[in-house]
């Protein structure tokens, strides 16, 4: 049973996570997986408060409990709190394989500039009717609409504010992987990721930090907007740990199942990351004052490589 539980929490690592900290630690007894927060890979800068950590941690759950359908296991979350997630795993040979299983492996965060191609109203559909844990809604919008041109106006704010903080420029270098050694971390931005070609950091971090700045994050930032088809909001109502998770959740289910059909996505939350915009962005935006907590770009792109991974024995406790 225990080399069961091994594999199935290797799939949970394989969530998605801010700068690919993957910051979560496994504990594992005869029925129980236990998904522990690894507050040294925390990113105090930008996620001063730790909620994308949690969302993070919220992914790794929904894989797990993926996998475990795939290997035979009922899934029951017996403890939720700031300190650990625990899941009791029964065997059970009725268990129905969820087809989203095989997506967890390929699903990737694609950063490069997308085709432009739309995506089709029965796509959006099934998107939007993909189930939600409690008190979390997705809002979508098409580019270039009234209600898309208000999230990219604030995403130029968000750079303007993060790309003048030495601290958050200093935080996001310390997690750039600009050459090989990355096989040494295992985690991180890697070169591979942007299309970069490797470089010694002594060259690299000097060439990097000239881009890190508004104006030219901004330039990058449209272009890839543009290139897209649909931002999509996530929200909460309340803000809390457990509704960060719950996001989480609902958040991996929805990026496997754009995986499956083939659409690429990547993150943009600049305005949820800064308060004061995050604050304005809740009364402008129509989200029913809910709190906008994630914001991506979908539509489709060529594949790239994948971001490295620790393995599964480093993560276990």
């Amino acid at each position: 049973m225990k080399t069961d539980f091994i594999q199935i929490a290797s799939y949970a690592s394989k969530a998605p996570s801010g700068h690919n900290t993957q910051p979560w630690k496994f504990h594992i007894t005869d029925s129980t997986i236990t998904v522990l927060p690894n507050l040294d890979v925390a990113l105090p800068v930008v996620d001063r408060n730790n909620r994308e950590l949690f969302i993070s941690l919220g992914c790794a759950v929904e894989n797990l409990c993926i996998a475990a359908s795939y290997f035979g296991y009922t899934t029951h979350i017996i403890e939720c709190s700031i300190e650990a997630i625990i899941l009791e795993l029964t065997k059970n040979d009725l268990t129905i394989e969820d087809s989203l299983f095989h997506q967890i492996e390929k699903r990737q965060t694609n950063r490069n500039i997308y085709n432009g191609n739309k995506i089709s109203d029965g796509i959006l559909q099934q998107l939007q009717s993909i189930p939600k844990e409690n008190g979390i809604q997705f809002y979508f919008t098409e580019i270039n609409t009234p209600f898309a041109n208000t999230i990219t106006q604030y995403i130029m704010k968000g750079n303007e504010i993060q790309m003048a903080d030495i601290a958050f420029k200093n935080e996001l270098l310390s997690w750039m992987r600009f050459n090989k050694k990355l096989e040494a971390t295992h985690n991180g931005l890697s070169y591979l990721v942007f299309g970069n070609p490797p470089l010694p950091r002594i060259l690299a971090r000097p060439i990097v930090s000239l881009f890190l700045k508004p104006n030219a994050q901004n330039k990058s930032d449209r272009k890839k907007i543009d290139s897209s088809s649909h931002f999509v909001v996530c929200t909460t109502q309340r803000d809390t740990i457990e509704e960060w998770i719950n996001l989480g959740r609902t958040l991996q289910r929805f990026l496997l199942k754009v995986t499956e059909i083939g659409i690429s996505y990547a993150f943009l939350n600049q305005p949820c990351e800064v308060a004061a915009l995050a604050f304005d962005l809740r009364e402008k935006l129509p989200v029913n004052k809910e709190h906008p907590t994630l914001i991506m770009r979908i539509g489709y792109a060529k594949q790239i490589p994948y971001s490295p991974r620790k393995k599964i024995e480093t993560l276990l406790v």
